[in-house]
């Protein structure tokens, strides 16, 4: 289980392996895995990923985070953008939980339905459609929604009357 999620597991997957937190903490004292933050951890010989940060992320969000706006441009590669926060959408129903976000996390809540998901490698991430979608709405520069409008089109990424409603939806007019 650890190895599709670059070596990273969470308590609750360790404790229906059959591993205790007695263990667990057994193990960390003998270096064999490392604690990230609260309930999620990482297997010390796995080789580490670019992408473990936002691995740490989505597990951390119990699996059902969807990495979206600015950081799903990024994973899409659509726009210049470097997100210094990690954008996550997770279920409209969390609204009323009290998360503690991680300090470089941007909650957003809403649904994600399933045409409106795509996987990046490990990570689940908005289509590109939704991605420039939700930065219009969440009013992002207008710089890098043009640009990954263009990049989309020229990729293919999103169908060309599509493009059209998210330029108006955007202002740029057309």
């Amino acid at each position: 289980m650890a190895a599709s999620q670059r070596g990273l597991f969470t308590t609750r997957q360790a404790d229906r392996a059959g591993y205790s937190s007695q263990l667990l903490n057994h193990h960390a004292k003998a270096g064999k895995i490392q604690r990230l933050r609260r309930g999620v951890f990482r297997l010390v010989h796995f080789p580490p990923s670019d992408d473990e940060p936002l691995v740490e992320i989505w597990l951390w969000a119990e699996r059902k985070a969807v990495f979206s706006h600015e950081t799903a441009l990024s994973l899409h590669d659509l726009s210049d953008v470097l997100p210094h926060r990690v954008h996550v959408t997770v279920p409209a129903s969390w609204r009323g939980r009290r998360l503690r976000a991680p300090e470089d996390v941007v909650l957003h809540h809403a649904v994600v339905r399933r045409p409106d998901l795509a996987w990046v490698g490990v990570l689940p991430v908005t289509t590109p459609e939704r991605t420039i979608q939700d930065c219009i709405e969440a009013h992002a520069s207008p710089e890098l929604v043009a640009q990954a409008i263009a990049q989309a089109r020229a990729r293919g990424l999103v169908a060309p009357d599509r493009l059209v409603e998210l330029e108006r939806s955007a202002g740029f007019g057309r």
